[in-house]
């Protein structure tokens, strides 16, 4: 299940999208029951459907080359993703923002090979 995207500016290799994270996704049952957060896995599988289809068609995943989660996503947050395709390194770079009235705070980021 995805997020609700509120906006898309998509370039020749990079693409940057906007996305409301409603309580209601599926992701947040059990995870965890008192504070639901937004699970690396769903960062992960959003990283893989925009990076493929808007930027690397045809490609899969390979590895995950790093990973850091910095802070949690909770439910019904403004999110803020900004994908980078390098073809030569066939490497997905990715940053989740988290998106307020006080600005943008890193929420996670990383690089993964895709083949």
């Amino acid at each position: 299940m995805l997020p609700i995207e509120r906006s898309r500016k998509l370039q020749t290799d990079s693409v940057t999208l906007t996305l409301q994270i409603e309580a209601g996704l599926f992701w947040f049952q059990g995870h965890f029951p008192a504070l639901p957060i937004l699970p690396g896995v769903a960062q992960l599988d959003w990283v893989m459907y925009y990076g493929v289809s808007l930027l690397a068609p045809g490609k899969q995943f390979a590895a995950i080359e790093n990973i850091k989660f910095q802070q949690p996503v909770l439910p019904d947050s403004l999110l803020l993703l900004r994908l980078d395709w390098d073809a030569e390194r066939s490497r997905l770079s990715f940053r989740y923002s988290l998106l307020s009235d006080d600005g943008e705070q890193s929420a996670s980021s990383g690089k993964i090979a895709l083949c």
